[in-house]
């Protein structure tokens, strides 16, 4: 019997599963420049997963153009997420984290134009879309 919960423990082992700028963004809080994502604008469907465990993440309906470079939701699958201060630089944000591996996905702001107010900026190269998941929900 295996173990499909298994996922990367030690830094080897990210760093093999991970490209390089996955495991920058992932595993050591980078950034990566906006505008250069894949999925910087809404996409038409699906469930964005956590690229390093394949953890469930956003809904596509919950994606909005923020302008800012990076996607954004107003809202997370519930429970999908951690969020944690993070007073690094000198600011005053809230990490975002995913829930299974605690990998860094971003950050959360509170100029979200929908009713929740809520702005997920996440880096595209920690998210996989999935077309396919949403049919399953």
């Amino acid at each position: 019997m295996t173990d499909d919960n298994k996922m990367p423990k030690s830094d080897k082992e990210w760093r093999d599963k991970l490209t390089s700028q996955q495991y920058e963004v992932l595993r050591e809080k980078g950034t990566e420049p906006p505008f250069s994502g894949k999925y910087v604008h809404k996409a038409e469907g699906g469930v964005y997963k956590c690229v390093a465990c394949g953890n469930l993440l956003f809904n596509a309906d919950a994606q909005f153009d923020s302008g800012t470079g990076w996607p954004s939701f107003d809202q997370a699958i519930p429970g999908s997420t951690k969020q944690i201060k993070d007073n690094s630089y000198g600011m005053n944000r809230i990490e975002v984290v995913c829930s299974k591996c605690g990998s860094h996905l971003g950050h959360l702001f509170d100029d979200g134009p929908t009713n929740t107010k809520h702005r997920y900026c996440m880096n595209s190269v920690c998210l996989s879309l999935d077309n396919d998941q949403s049919k399953n929900m």
